[in-house]
């Protein structure tokens, strides 16, 4: 595999992950839109989002249901997956050309992703 080619697939890989999320929170926002458009929004009052769409299983339930703020959440966890699914396919395709110091590199950010990610909780 040439630099290009590993080029051409990483930058269609990013460019596919932003483009699908955008459209399940487009989706997401529509559906939630359908359903509460109507509603008058009390601005007064703030309300974070629900606890059981702080997680992915709550998430996925809601997605499953097809509520549009799961929906929008999910989407957004795609969007957050794509920079994830970047380095992983990295540290393959380094891996596979036996370039083993980049693939080292790309195996720490993947570490500190899943860091980030945790909270900073390990």
């Amino acid at each position: 595999m040439t630099d290009e080619r590993l080029e051409v697939i990483v930058g269609n890989l990013l460019r596919a992950g932003v483009v699908l999320s955008g459209a399940v929170v487009f989706l997401g926002g529509l559906v939630y839109l359908f359903r509460h458009g109507a509603e008058a929004p009390a601005y007064h009052v703030f309300r974070g989002e629900p606890s059981h769409l702080r997680g992915v299983p709550g998430i996925l339930r809601d997605v499953l249901a097809l509520r549009g703020r799961g929906i929008i959440q999910f989407g957004l966890l795609l969007l957050i997956a794509t920079p994830v699914a970047r380095v992983s396919y990295l540290i393959y395709a380094f891996a596979r050309q036996k370039d083993r110091l980049y693939a080292l590199v790309a195996l720490v950010v993947l570490l500190l992703l899943a860091y980030g990610l945790s909270g900073g909780r390990v």
